[in-house]
């Protein structure tokens, strides 16, 4: 028999242990340290999944394990979380552990080169000329990075920007836009197959793919929790915001920027809606700051850094690596041709 994880983000393990005869599911035992009221209901579960092609999708399961479920009380888990254990037993999705990732930590780069690295080791990744990454960013110019689908006239003022020295850009991703000056932020990209989120929304993707960092920062001492749909959060307000692109096969880029010792007042400056969304949390002191992660953990960023990779090494497999000259290469063209077009700039004007 094969046998498949899942993990339930804020839950409980569930794990499947299947066997396929003629293309079908033969045998299902489902286990795990979650709560199931009545016992019974386990048997049902095992039947409901037994004799499915294995080409059952997650969603197919799922309403099967629902139905046969109508009537129990299910506690830490969820029929996705069996159909999605039952599909990494067959080998259709993956876990955290059934892949190596690089971690790549370049130095300082230009704005433009840092998201244009991101649409390229995307593409790597869903090509299959590079593992799943893990990339931490280093900024060697202040920025102010719209979202793909946000308005560059109703979010920016531009003259503000261009006297203060800010390079306005747009990355791939949707969501927010972010200010950055170096040493005032953590930011970090994953790279990894469709596999590895199959079964889950775009939105379960989000907190799934943000629990590690949720354990890193608690190590740090920092009660971090996931708020959805895409924030990294502790009792004394946001740290970071996370954003994602997808290729058509499935490929996924995940993006977290948290703030580590941000002048809150220069952002407002160069941020319209940010000035509405903050008019009333009394950044008019010429010295306000948001900075979370230095306030919460009185490290250094770089400290900060070095705790997160390790974490992330600690709990997955993973090798040290570097950016490979043909992707350089590739991203220094897209730096040019494309991140630093106006057109790219304001397609949403």
């Amino acid at each position: 028999m094969s046998r498949g994880e899942y993990k339930v983000p804020g839950g409980k393990l569930v794990a499947a242990e299947v066997e396929v005869a003629d293309g079908r599911l033969a045998q299902v035992h489902i286990s795990g340290d979650f709560f199931l009221e009545p016992d019974e209901a386990l048997e049902r579960i095992d039947a409901a999944l037994t004799g499915l092609p294995v080409t059952a999708k997650v969603q197919q399961m799922a309403s099967l394990v629902e139905a046969a479920t109508a009537d129990a009380h299910m506690v830490g888990f969820t029929p996705q979380a069996v159909a999605i254990a039952v599909r990494r037993a067959l080998g259709k999705a993956t876990g955290w552990h059934d892949h190596t990732f690089e971690v790549v930590h370049p130095g300082p780069m230009e704005p433009t080169m840092n998201l244009a690295l991101d649409q390229v080791l995307l593409e790597e990744v869903g090509a299959g000329r590079r593992g799943p990454t893990l990339r931490i960013w280093e900024w060697s110019g202040r920025c102010l990075i719209l979202g793909s689908f946000q308005s560059l006239r109703n979010e920016v003022d531009t003259a503000a920007a261009q006297e203060l020295g800010i390079q306005v850009v747009r990355r791939i991703s949707g969501g927010g836009a972010m200010f950055v000056e170096p040493g005032n932020a953590i930011t970090y990209s994953l790279y990894v197959p469709g596999s590895l989120v199959e079964g889950l929304s775009f939105e379960q993707s989000y907190a799934f793919l943000d629990d590690w960092v949720i354990g890193a920062l608690r190590e740090l001492g920092i009660e971090a929790k996931y708020v959805p749909l895409n924030d990294i959060a502790s009792p004394a307000g946001k740290i970071g915001g996370a954003a994602q692109k997808r290729l058509a096969n499935g490929t996924v880029l995940h993006h977290v920027t948290a703030s580590y010792d941000i002048d809150a007042v220069k952002m407002l400056k160069v941020l319209r809606i940010g000035r509405e969304k903050l008019s009333d949390k009394g950044t008019t002191s010429a010295n306000k700051r948001v900075d979370p992660l230095r306030s919460q953990t009185g490290m250094s960023r770089e400290a900060i850094i070095e705790s997160l990779k390790n974490h992330f090494r600690a709990r997955y497999a993973t090798v040290d690596g570097d950016l490979h000259e043909e992707e350089i290469a590739r991203a220094g063209e897209l730096a040019v041709g494309k991140f630093s077009d106006p057109d790219w700039i304001a397609r949403v004007p």
